[in-house]
């Protein structure tokens, strides 16, 4: 007898083991050694490791990034996505529990004298109770999967909060360096202005007194009227950056404050990419990409669960009586079962819920490995742009002091009498545009760095939100 029992429990730990279907497995990829056309050393430790804030050190840019986190519409909206998905995976968990439901009824009745002759047609009250108890025992693995696949899809979406935060955090970085990048251009064109002014002021008294051209005044006129005639146009850039800063800080339009002006901005630093492999588990899409293939797996095990039979146990205590207090007394009763409910036929429908099962992890492996070689092509894309970006800014920087040389030679040859004003303002045309162009080259240097940030998975090590929830 006791041998009976041993074997007995045994049998039952291991139906409780089993778990029907494939079990998940990360598929393999093809990782490269190093980031293509990335000529820096390949670290471990990525830049991404480091806070932001240490890489731009600009106070004011790390309170707009915090603002945007706490406020925004696009991350408390992830945020609530998250709290959904929690609550989802707690409705999957569920499952593993017995289901216990109750009724309570009353009502007044006068029976057929046919059905109870005794009762002589004579009306009464009924009252009755009853506990209802409902549990499937998870023979193989059908609930556990459902629970896998609904923790899957949790951590999913968890890392598609992460990924909304990422963006953020890079919008919000790269609309900032805008703002100080426009604020740059709109001091070059006043001061470039007041320079045309002076010029033209200048030739307009000479012109009064007969000792300049038309041409001249002319010329100096346009040239201010077409630095003028960008002021607003950068301006309103101005405002409108800033109502798309407001925006992603969850805030209605108002002015935004600024930090340290572009030039002051610090210079692009060292980038250590880190190894390619690492990326697979940095980048947020991916993870996210490769939870949603493990729900997809563990729905091929539900579907191979249901061709199984389900054992399922119920029970019934409850009770019927014309009395209240009677109704758990004389009128109670109970009951408990134990049955099997199984397919016989089902005109195919198991075997094509399997096969959907099956295409939904293959098309769910496919945007996995599409997630993994889109990381790599973004890496190596940032990688060089940041690169390029740095010798598109430093040439630029060249040709701005060129100008201003030449510039500056045009003004001694000018007062020396040896050239006509004309190439004073002609190099002066020619310098407003390069230090405009400069100020672009330094904003999509500091971009360039935000975007290696965001290709590399992070590196602002956002804390998790005070919402989420543990599983």
């Amino acid at each position: 007898m006791r041998r009976r029992a041993g074997a007995t429990a045994a049998i039952a730990a291991l139906l409780a083991g089993c778990a029907v279907g494939p079990n998940y497995k990360r598929p393999e990829v093809a990782a490269p050694d190093a980031f293509y056309a990335h000529a820096g050393p390949a670290e471990e430790r990525a830049l991404t490791d480091a806070p932001w804030w240490e890489v731009f050190d600009d106070p004011v840019l790390k309170t707009l990034v915090d603002e945007a986190l706490a406020k925004g519409f696009d991350a408390r909206l992830a945020l609530a996505r998250l709290d959904e998905a929690h609550a989802r995976y707690g409705i999957a968990r569920s499952a593993y529990w017995p289901q216990v439901d109750y009724q309570v009824a009353a009502g007044r009745e006068r029976p057929s004298e046919f059905v109870n002759p005794a009762a002589q047609g004579k009306s009464g009250n009924v009252y009755s109770a009853s506990i209802g108890l409902g549990w499937e025992i998870d023979l193989w693995g059908r609930v556990r999967r459902l629970n896998e696949s609904a923790l899957a899809a949790y951590l999913a979406t968890e890392e598609a909060r992460r990924g909304v935060y990422l963006a953020v955090v890079t919008d919000v970085a790269r609309a900032y360096f805008d703002l100080l990048e426009l604020d740059a251009e709109l001091e070059i064109a006043r001061r470039t202005a007041e320079s045309f002014q002076d010029t033209y002021d200048l030739f307009n008294r000479r012109l009064e007194g007969g000792a300049a051209s038309a041409l001249e005044t002319s010329r100096a006129q346009a040239a201010l009227e077409d630095t003028l005639a960008q002021i607003p146009d950068i301006e309103r850039r101005i405002v409108a950056t800033e109502n798309a800063i407001n925006v992603l800080l969850g805030r209605p339009p108002q002015p935004v404050p600024r930090g340290a002006l572009l030039d002051a901005q610090q210079g692009s630093p060292e980038v250590p990419a880190g190894l390619p492999s690492a990326l697979l588990e940095r980048r947020p899409d991916i993870r996210e990409a490769e939870e949603a293939l493990h729900a997809a797996n563990a729905g091929i095990g539900v579907a191979v669960a249901n061709f199984f039979p389900q054992l399922n146990l119920t029970g019934l205590l409850g009770g019927v009586s014309d009395d209240v207090s009677e109704v758990f007394g004389t009128g109670k009763t109970w009951s408990i079962s134990a049955g099997l409910l199984g397919p016989l036929f089902q005109g195919g429908r198991l075997r094509r819920e399997k096969e959907v099962a099956v295409a939904q992890f293959e098309q769910a492996k496919v945007f996995y490995e599409r997630a993994v070689t889109v990381a790599f092509a973004d890496v190596s894309t940032t990688l060089v742009s940041r690169e390029k970006l740095i010798e598109v800014r430093i040439e630029s920087s060249k040709a701005v002091d060129a100008y201003r040389e030449a510039v500056h030679i045009a003004n001694v040859r000018y007062e020396s009498g040896k050239s006509s004003y004309f190439e004073v303002l002609d190099a002066m045309q020619q310098l407003f545009p390069a230090e405009q162009r400069l100020a672009r080259a330094k904003r999509d240097e500091l971009r360039a760095v935000v975007d290696v940030y965001g290709a590399l998975g992070g590196g602002w090590q956002v804390e998790e939100a005070s919402g989420s929830q543990a599983p």
